[in-house]
């Protein structure tokens, strides 16, 4: 198996819809292959000082090195809130049918 530049981006939203959006808008414009949507998970965290428990959305889209920063910028643009999560993850190794899908699907 081999690496062929493939990342996941982590992202959370405060709403199912807004997490559907966000994946149909990155599938739709080919920044990403696939997003798969889990939740709802609770999130505890500080934000303006204050300790913050929230009911969230995870998405991880699955997208090419080279559309990583575009699929970033588009997500952060699009998201409602102030400061939205977009970390990326390095697909270190995986099925090489499924990597190529990844890239044939965001080319």
């Amino acid at each position: 198996m081999k690496q062929l530049n493939t990342k996941l981006i982590y992202f959370t939203t405060e709403t199912e819809i807004e997490a559907e959006n966000l994946a149909r808008f990155l599938v739709g414009e080919r920044l990403a292959a696939c997003v798969n949507i889990i939740g709802p998970t609770t999130s505890i965290y500080q934000w303006k000082d204050e300790l913050k428990k929230s009911r969230e959305f995870i998405g991880i889209a699955k997208t090419s090195s080279g559309k990583v920063e575009k699929c970033i910028r588009r997500l952060i643009e699009l998201h409602s809130y102030e400061c939205p999560a977009a970390i990326v993850i390095d697909i270190e190794m995986g099925n090489n049918e499924f990597i190529s899908w990844i890239h044939k699907n965001v080319s």
